[in-house]
This record gives C-alpha cells, structure tokens and sequence, in this order.
C-alpha cells in the first residue's frame, strides 16, 4: 500500500523526536497546583436553544486556568441520578457544535459536556496576555514570552481538566464513569484531560493534534493546522539559530510527553494516510500511554471522517 509515513510495524514502536524540556513534570505539577487553586465556581443557566424531550439543556459556565470563564454546552437526561458523563472536545479553531448532535449521547443516559476552547471560535473568554505574537496560532501564542507558563495551550489544557473536575461535581453525574472523546484538536484534548485528571474511565481520541512537533516539522509538513510553526520560522528565526530552544519549549505543550500519565483506558483511531496530523506523530503520544489501550487503524483514510468510528466510539463509552 502507498505511505506517507513509517511502515505501521515501525509505528507500534516509535518514540518520537521533540526533546522533552528537563523540568517537564515541575511545569504540569505547578499548573495543576494552580488549577487546584482555582475554584471552578460552576454555573448552569437553562438553554431554551432546543427542547427535546426527557432532556434538558444548559449553558455551563466554569472558572480554568488565570481566571478566564469557560463555557460548555451541558445536557442531561431529565431525572438523572448517578449517570455516566462524556466530554467532548472539538477541532482546532471551531467550537462545541449544535445542540443536536449531542441528543445521541443523552438519549443513552449520559450527562455530555461539549467545551469551548479559549480564543477559537465558540464563547469561552480569552484573557490574553502574553508577550509576542498573538496575530494567529495557538501553538505559538506564548512561545516568545519568557515564563513558558504563558503557552496557551498551557491553560487549554488545564480548562479540559477543570471541565472534567465541574462535570464530576455534579450531583446527578457519578464521578467514577466519565469519559472524554474528540477529532484532531478534539483528540488532542482528549489526551490532555485523561492525562490530567487521572479519574477520567474511558477516552477515545480520533487522530490526536498537538504530538511530536519536530517530527512535523521533519516531515515537511508544517503545512494546514501547523502553518505556524513554519509563519514562526519565517518571521521570528528565519536562519533557525533557535530551533533546539523553540522545539524544546514546545515540548511542554506535546501531548506525547502528558501521555504516561493517563490511567484511562484508551481507544485511538487513526487513519495512516493523514497528512495533517501524521500518524506517527500520533503513535508517539500512543506509544507511550502504560494503561489498556488499543489503535483502531484506517489505511486508505486521510485526517476526515472515519466509517464506524462514530459506532464503535459510543459503544466504547457504553461501557462506562
């Protein structure tokens, strides 16, 4: 079969290429004690968007990372006591999606929480302040500014596991079946959030973004969603006298390097075709999650929809 990539047996065994910055766990083990720190103060506000029977529709505000208010959609079953919850994450630059396409959930039972991420395109608020370039790309924004703390997705991060955090405290959700699901960016945050907060059951993250940076970068194709790393070359290090230091500093941000944390078990999808997230950057974060885990593999599939993904997604998280 045609690649643009490793052979799959080398895939199962990659272990990736950006360099793991040596304070890597004193960074994420600062963020989460500032996470602890910040009371998530949960808001639901009844939606009269829809109004579909035996479910009900809120808006879900809550308190992430630096103060900023993160909104969600949230639904739940009418009634629900001791119901298992989904968190969905959604693609890079988009946001949480109709009310509609998450009645499939709640008709099974689940309590769903659908975030919008900071400064894309959905509700959430976007504090900003950070030195350097904030005229596009999320990766970037921060990697100027001295205090590595000031990475966006730092705080992107860190809003998956609040999410997490504030659905569980929910009084009709049982804290111990929640699971987290999500495409590209989506399955990025996925990562992040079981990653992050360790109670997350189940996730099943569809091509992951956001893993192995310098492998993108090796491949060329720092192209579509990882334009900016190469706008960043171009316009802040054109002769790449920095890269060891911009690869370095980006791996506080590489999910590759989050992922021995996860104690979730974990259903991957990823087609062996896709030139946007390349599967072995995929295979670097899946490589190394130490709990159950298991790659559902499409080889003539690109970064689009996979057939039976949808399926096999919400039969895994039935068994919450």
């Amino acid at each position: 079969m045609p690649l643009v990539d490793k052979p799959l047996s080398e895939l199962r065994t990659y272990q990736g290429r950006n360099p793991r910055p040596a304070d890597f766990d004193a960074y994420w083990a600062e963020a989460l004690r500032e996470l602890d720190a910040t009371d998530p103060k949960p808001e639901l506000i009844p939606s009269s968007a829809i109004s579909p029977k035996g479910i009900e529709c809120f808006d879900l505000w809550f308190t992430g990372a630096g103060g900023a208010r993160i909104y969600a959609k949230y639904l739940r079953p009418a009634g629900a006591k001791n119901a298992p919850a989904v968190l969905q994450f959604h693609g890079y630059s988009g946001n949480g999606g109709d009310w509609a396409g998450k009645l499939g959930y709640a008709g099974q039972g689940f309590c769903v929480a659908s975030m919008d991420c900071r400064g894309q395109g959905g509700r959430s608020q976007d504090k900003g302040g950070v030195l350097g370039n904030t005229l596009r790309g999320h990766i970037i924004r921060g990697l100027d500014d001295p205090n590595p703390h000031n990475l966006l997705f730092r705080n992107i991060f860190l809003d998956t596991a609040q999410l997490a955090r504030a659905v569980m405290s929910l009084p009709e959700v049982d804290a111990t079946r929640v699971g987290a699901m999500g495409g590209s960016q989506g399955g990025a945050l996925t990562i992040a959030c079981a990653a992050l907060e360790p109670r997350i059951k189940r996730a099943a993250p569809v091509f992951p973004f956001l893993c192995d940076y310098l492998r993108v970068w090796e491949m060329d194709q720092a192209k579509d969603a990882y334009q900016e790393l190469k706008d960043y070359f171009r316009l802040f290090d054109p002769r790449h006298e920095r890269e060891e230091e911009i690869f370095t500093k980006l791996g506080y941000i590489d999910l590759q390097h989050l992922a021995p944390r996860i104690k979730a078990e974990i259903l991957m999808f990823t087609g062996l075709m896709d030139t946007i997230c390349p599967p072995s950057s995929q295979f670097a974060a899946f490589n190394k999650i130490t709990s159950k885990k298991d790659v559902v593999i499409y080889p003539d599939f690109g970064h689009e929809g996979l057939p039976g993904e949808s399926d096999r997604t919400l039969n895994f998280m039935l068994g919450l």
